[in-house]
């Protein structure tokens, strides 16, 4: 028995930041409850993030009306400050990050595993509007 390929989602953005400013927007509690949406209905009203090999982070993303709310959580399997991030969610799909940071501008390139109750674009979508969130934040502080 053959094991199943996994898809794999890319998604990435450069944010007019240098890669200090941009790591410390990406990783820090008080940045992350502001940015960590997909969509203005959307928010994070609590995160928590031991961003450390073995750490565990937890986000709480919620609809703003209250119908809907879940943990988006998991543990860093790999942590190389201001270069690169890699983690492995709850639900055991792996997840890396990439910081490139040239001067005032650093490109953060996201890959994951997709799962499988959602079409892929959906997926992909998804977490390019949550980059997207992230690089207006930035760019707006």
């Amino acid at each position: 028995m053959e094991a199943a390929t996994k898809t794999m989602i890319t998604v990435e953005t450069s944010v007019h930041a240098s890669t200090e400013k941009a790591w410390g927007f990406w990783t820090k509690p008080e940045h992350i409850v502001n940015w960590n949406n997909a969509s203005p209905d959307w928010h994070t009203p609590e995160a928590k993030n031991d961003l450390r090999v073995g750490g565990k982070f937890s986000f709480i993303m919620a609809a703003k009306d209250g119908s809907l709310q879940f943990d988006f959580n998991g543990v860093y399997d790999v942590v190389k400050p201001f270069e690169y991030i890699e983690y492995t969610i709850a639900d055991g799909r792996k997840v890396k990050i990439t910081f490139s940071g040239h001067g005032n501008e650093t490109k953060i390139v996201e890959t994951f595993e997709a799962e499988n109750e959602n079409p892929v674009e959906m997926q992909k979508m998804g977490w390019q509007a949550i980059l997207n969130s992230f690089k207006a934040y930035v760019e707006g502080f």
